[in-house]
């Protein structure tokens, strides 16, 4: 069961989007989108260069004083018209981001194309409510007022595990706070990052406010977190990729906005349904085949119900079925690559010398054995300190560690360099109340674990980065605050002069 999108026929131009056309790369080097659940070429095309990189921050640059001086209202309906477009072509968008990914496509369908019109209608509408703060008289002789402008040419780097969304992320609050963007999505999954960008076209949004340079992320990338004309820089992926952005973009004194890694904790007390964890677990665990920054990936368990827990989420994984992303039925698709599904397997052959590979552990035989799939997996006995807890997978494995009293679950939550998203599972309100407290982290669910609202901020703490996408929040990132300030009084002579000349 497969699809009809033709991804070597809809970008045989290129996969460079510049100034409203699709080019091809300068770089003198090809490279292939290959579809992971088969292993087969979907796309081949030259990767972008630095002489694109230059092009597209050009085109950026000459599209920014008209887009910026737009009204609120006129950006506002362009990017309702986008939303609208987006909509329109939803099922191409769901069909591309599967092909490229591996996504099953009911992921596709009912998360990533959904949630990317979402943002795309929620963001035309906070373009008309940039606010600053009111206007005052603090000193007595003068009024004040805030300005909040856009900060210029921003250039985004986006990774390779949710390339709709994170264009959009990336795209949408940039573009409503009157800046214009390059965008340089991951080379594995460049095609719905270049229909979102044709999608803005056809939506009326002038050329060169939206551009896409598909290329790798040691020429093209840098290239761009460096450019002397990119006013910000915005990057989602490892945090060891995220040092070396932000190693870049700082020595040229530019606006830096980090989404890092994540190792999510969930954690299970002793009063919470277990019935719901179970099913929250294996959920948050095995989305997007665990390729998920804020995925569920270390569950702390009290005591109490412990073995429960390990037997429920072992039964539960053993019902996922794995297949063709492109048939409705398949729950869980392949990883991103062979590399990728060889680097997850790595870190479970590695963790059988120290814990206990309960369910999973390996490659699926059969017809899936020529895609890059791994089974659902589920470790216990590893130490706190291990690799195996500690490091990102990024990929379908959960570890389940017990533990004794709150204070030392909640202290194991904590204990790891990231800082993006967590859960807690009690009956108990004032439990609850306690781990969003201590708990350190962007985004801390209560009794669920994954969902995320256009109008709710994403980010995180300490080496998972900062910065927030979506909500209004966002804006925060993208805009300039600017103090105007202005006399009142008609007098020359101010009374603050005579700290420069003359006396009272």
């Amino acid at each position: 069961m497969r699809h009809s999108f033709q991804a070597e026929s809809r970008f045989a131009e290129g996969a460079q989007y510049i100034a409203g056309d699709l080019r091809p790369g300068t770089s003198g080097r090809r490279h292939a989108v290959v579809d992971p659940a088969t292993g087969h070429s979907v796309y081949a095309y030259e990767l972008a260069g630095t002489a694109d990189v230059d092009a597209a921050v050009e085109a950026a640059a000459r599209a920014f004083p008209a887009w910026a001086g737009a009204t609120p209202g006129e950006r506002s309906d362009l990017m309702h018209r986008f939303a609208a477009v987006l909509a329109e072509q939803s099922e191409e968008f769901a069909d591309a981001e599967s092909l490229q990914c591996g996504k099953p496509v009911k992921l596709s369908t009912e998360f990533d194309v959904p949630g990317t019109v979402d943002n795309a209608a929620f963001f035309a509408g906070a373009a008309r409510h940039l606010e600053g703060m009111s206007a005052g008289e603090y000193s007595g002789d003068h009024t004040s007022y805030i300005r909040r402008e856009p900060i210029g040419v921003v250039g985004s780097i986006a990774p390779w595990n949710y390339p709709l969304q994170m264009a959009a992320w990336k795209v949408l609050p940039a573009i409503a706070a009157g800046n214009t963007i390059v965008l340089k999505p991951a080379e594995l999954t460049p095609l719905t990052s270049l229909m979102f960008a044709r999608a803005a076209t056809e939506a009326g949004i002038p050329d060169g406010v939206v551009n896409i340079v598909s290329g790798a992320g040691r020429d093209a990338g840098e290239h761009l977190a460096g450019h002397p004309d990119v006013a910000m820089a915005s990057f989602t992926g490892s945090t060891p990729v995220g040092k070396r952005v932000a190693e870049i973009a700082t020595s040229t004194v530019k606006r830096l906005h980090l989404e890092l890694g994540g190792k999510a904790p969930f954690v299970v007390f002793d009063d919470a349904d277990l019935e719901a964890a179970v099913h929250g677990a294996v959920a948050g665990a095995l989305i997007n085949t665990g390729q998920d920054c804020t995925a569920a990936t270390r569950a702390y368990v009290q005591r109490p119900l412990y073995a429960a827990f390990v037997a429920g989420v072992a039964d539960l994984m053993a019902t996922v079925r794995l297949g063709d992303p492109f048939d409705p039925a398949t729950d869980l698709g392949p990883l991103i690559s062979y590399r990728q599904r060889d680097r997850v397997a790595g870190f479970v052959e590695r963790a059988r010398s120290y814990a206990t590979v309960v369910t999973g552990g390996r490659a699926p035989r059969g017809e899936l054995a020529t895609g890059a799939y791994y089974l659902p997996t589920l470790v216990t006995g590893a130490a706190q300190d291990s690799e195996i807890v500690q490091s990102e997978i990024f990929g379908p494995v959960l570890v389940v560690l017990p533990f004794d009293s709150d204070d030392e679950g909640l202290a194991l939550a904590n204990d790891t360099p990231y800082g993006l998203a967590a859960s807690a599972w009690s009956r108990d309100v004032y439990r609850t109340g306690r781990a969003t407290r201590e708990i350190k982290a962007g985004c801390v669910w209560i009794n669920d674990h994954i969902p995320i609202l256009s109008e709710m901020p994403h980010g995180g703490y300490r080496a998972s980065g900062f910065g927030k996408d979506m909500s209004a929040y966002s804006f925060e990132e993208y805009t300039q605050v600017k103090h105007v300030m202005f006399d009142n009084t008609a007098v020359a002579r101010k009374d603050w002069h005579r700290t420069v000349f003359g006396d009272r």
